[in-house]
């Protein structure tokens, strides 16, 4: 077996989980370096991921593991892109240790949140793959970007109800909160695509799940070159609480039936109100989004 350098770039929110420490031991124990970067402030991941791109020429890292949820992984590989000219391809592969509330981009490479010690291994021992990133007018994200109400219903869920109901938290939520927050409208354009109007919900995936395993684009695929584009179009008052639930119990089949679904190398949204996209839940406020797939962009252990 090849030993690897791994680089862990660790949420400083979770420094101190125990499987974490035992995980980094046993992979160390199996003969590979594993070496530690500690978040602790705002910019530090996009830091220590320029770091490594720095550090590589010397120390060789094969594998950068993002460790912590999908805004981890989003400021890792964006940190990474941002130092490299073009469309270069970085010199180490990318995985990740799913340490975040939700893990939607882990749970869709079948990590288990659960076993740490497991999804270490893995990032040791497995090959990497050609995978697809988004950008979001030059702004990356390798899972999901997402808008309007849907989005900020998510974004405005109580954790501790998320925790107690699970998708029924998003409902509750949604439901007591539709009066005070208004539909997003745009026009949204793509290679033989042209749709305009109120949505509910929109989302632009490379990965299939987002705001706590919320299938909005449930066939998406890291590898195909094009991104899944979903609307949810705004309903009748009378049906926003059965969209709304199809919407948080993420059945594709119900939601297929309800949304506006293509696939798309490129798509344009404008909205004459400013708009607010989460990109892997790192947001941004625009009125004019320039979104685009770049194929094989990174190599991830998937």
């Amino acid at each position: 077996m090849n030993k690897r350098h791994l680089r862990l770039i660790l949420n400083g929110k979770s420094a101190g989980r125990v499987d974490v420490r035992s995980a980094v031991e046993a992979v160390r124990a199996m003969g590979h370096e594993v070496s530690v970067r500690v978040t602790y402030e705002a910019g530090d991941t996009e830091r220590f991921a320029a770091e490594a791109l720095r550090e590589h020429q010397e120390a060789k890292i094969d594998v950068l593991v993002s460790a912590g949820g999908d805004g981890t992984i989003h400021e890792v590989v964006d940190g990474v892109l941002g130092q490299l000219p073009g469309n270069e391809v970085p010199p180490f592969a990318f995985a990740v240790l799913p340490l975040g509330t939700a893990n939607d981009f882990a749970r869709h490479i079948r990590l288990d949140p659960a076993d740490i010690m497991s999804c270490l291994r893995f990032a040791a021992r497995a090959t990497p793959k050609p995978t697809d990133i988004g950008t979001v007018n030059g702004r990356v994200f390798v899972n999901m970007a997402t808008g309007g109400f849907g989005t900020k219903v998510t974004s405005q869920t109580d954790p501790k109800l998320k925790k107690m109901f699970g998708g029924a938290a998003y409902l509750f939520t949604g439901l007591h909160r539709f009066s005070e927050l208004a539909a997003s409208a745009g026009r949204i354009e793509a290679e033989g695509f042209q749709w305009e109007g109120a949505f509910l919900a929109l989302a632009i995936g490379n990965g299939r799940r987002a705001g706590g395993g919320i299938r909005l684009c449930p066939k998406a695929k890291l590898d195909d070159g094009l991104l899944d584009l979903t609307i949810l179009p705004m309903p009748d008052r009378g049906k926003v609480s059965e969209l709304l639930a199809v919407l948080f119990e993420g059945d594709p089949a119900r939601l297929q039936d309800i949304a506006i679904m293509r696939r798309v190398r490129s798509v344009t949204i404008e909205t004459r109100d400013e708009i607010q996209m989460n990109l892997d839940g790192e947001p941004l406020h625009e009125t004019r989004l320039a979104i685009e797939t770049h194929p094989a962009r990174i190599n991830l252990i998937r």
